[in-house]
């Protein structure tokens, strides 16, 4: 069964090192290897830690501080940053990036900021009728930032990474493409700044599931397409999104 996930973790190896109760992996996909793995070439950063299914707040902070020095590494120092959360906030596993949004400190209307940071959360063409990509690019030519950041749900094939794996990436994102529903990519390319996209895995496919319960076997191909989130999905939303909000608040305040 073809593995359905956004996780590069899950499609290639990289150089793991742990600190403390995380473990950092990094993966460096050159055109050719991402080619086979079907993702975008670019630096690929998954921070596993289980504080938020054990809800550990004492590790929250130490997460977040993780994440926000990849974001640095990632991101340099930039002077005008755009935080875009994608998804769509009334589909709980989806709205991740509508909750980060929610809590994101903004400062580009105060004068001497030293980093001016706006957000923006576009939702989905089937709720507004408008492609969010075509919302970000118009604000992007509008405000001109140095960095996008962009949130969403990902999707994994490993139940063991729900709410447990956060992913950073350098060479942008595809939104929906976990669940087969490309959209236009966020890109250098497409926006004509650097972007890191950051997200979750909140949701795997049944095939996924059937396959760590009893094997690879043959599947009802609509039954494995099924998408299944946690029953507490609520509840790791929005812990996720506040681990999310602290680190890239602290990456530029």
């Amino acid at each position: 069964m073809k593995k359905r996930t956004d996780m590069a973790i899950e499609l290639c190896s990289g150089t793991a090192k742990q600190k403390g109760k995380t473990v950092r992996t990094d993966i460096e996909l050159d055109e050719q290897a991402a080619k086979q793995h079907g993702k975008a070439a670019g630096k690929y950063v998954c921070i596993e830690s289980d504080a938020v299914k054990t809800v550990d707040r004492a590790e929250y902070k130490r997460l977040a501080a993780e994440l926000s020095q990849v974001i640095a590494e990632m991101g340099g120092q930039p002077s005008n940053v755009l935080v875009v959360g994608l998804g769509n906030p009334k589909l709980t596993a989806d709205s991740l990036g509508s909750k980060v949004f929610d809590r994101l400190v903004v400062t580009r209307q105060i004068e001497d900021a030293d980093t001016k940071i706006s957000g923006i959360c576009p939702n989905v063409m089937g709720v507004t009728g408008i492609e969010s990509f075509d919302v970000i690019k118009g604000v992007c030519e509008r405000i001109k930032p140095d960095l996008v950041v962009a949130v969403d749900s990902l999707a994994s094939a490993s139940t063991g990474r729900i709410a447990s794996a956060f992913q950073l990436c350098s060479s942008g994102i595809t939104p929906g493409s976990g669940v087969s529903n490309h959209r236009m990519r966020l890109s250098y390319d497409s926006l004509g700044c650097r972007v890191i996209s950051l997200g979750v895995p909140l949701v795997v496919y049944a095939g996924t599931i059937i396959s760590e319960a009893v094997g690879e076997r043959e599947v009802d191909e609509q039954i494995a397409g099924l998408i299944v989130t946690p029953k507490d999905i609520d509840f790791l939303v929005d812990e996720c999104a506040d681990v999310i909000a602290a680190a890239i608040n602290r990456a530029f305040i």
